[in-house]
């Protein structure tokens, strides 16, 4: 399967199903099914995400099964009348990686942050995931930054810590941030392979 069998598409309101599949498809990549599949929200509440213009999902399906795809969020900034987007997770299925399909979705996601407005995309990988930062890397510029996760409540970690979900997440994690930016002026890089993304 190539580029000409991969169609990337834009989820909205009425795509709650296909939404599902991208999030069985993260719960693989990751291998995080309690994350992804644990306790999927109501139809409702995917129904208003989906109409939210702050969040952005595009998938990667290939005769009609989605085989990949990424979660963006649109920051409104407060120190100029900008925006960024920041890529909160993006996966593509081990059976059809290293076909572009990374760099395709990457790709959409400039195009719709740009037609917004947006001035920059950025995007975490884990120090340990070569091949995510490989592809970053090319995309863009890194910043090595120290990620921390702070609860909320003390009961929500413990609850958590409990069902054995994200075990790592509230410790103090080093991470390589890589910031996308572009300009009509600037010439395209070359092709790229995709490669694992995982966090």
């Amino acid at each position: 399967m190539g580029h000409s069998q991969t169609l990337i598409r834009q989820l909205g309101p009425g795509d709650t199903a296909v939404l599902k599949q991208l999030l069985a498809v993260f719960a693989d990549v990751f291998e995080q099914p309690e994350v992804y599949l644990g306790a999927l929200p109501s139809e409702s509440y995917l129904e208003r995400l989906l109409a939210n213009p702050g969040f952005i999902v595009l998938v990667s399906e290939n005769d009609g099964r989605v085989v990949g795809g990424l979660a963006a969020y649109v920051l409104d900034k407060f120190e100029q009348e900008r925006s960024e987007v920041y890529i909160y997770d993006l996966g593509v299925l081990k059976d059809v990686r290293r076909q572009g399909i990374a760099t395709l979705l990457i790709r959409h996601l400039q195009r719709i942050a740009a037609e917004r407005g947006a001035y920059v995309i950025f995007v975490q990988a884990d120090l340990e995931d070569g091949p995510a930062i490989a592809l970053y890397d090319s995309l863009g510029l890194k910043e090595t930054v120290h990620h921390f996760d702070i609860t909320v409540s003390a009961r929500k970690l413990r609850e958590e810590r409990q069902r054995g979900c994200c075990p790592n997440r509230y410790f103090d994690h080093s991470q390589s941030a890589f910031r996308m930016r572009w300009e009509s002026s600037r010439p395209t890089r070359r092709p790229l392979k995709p490669r694992l993304l995982s966090n």
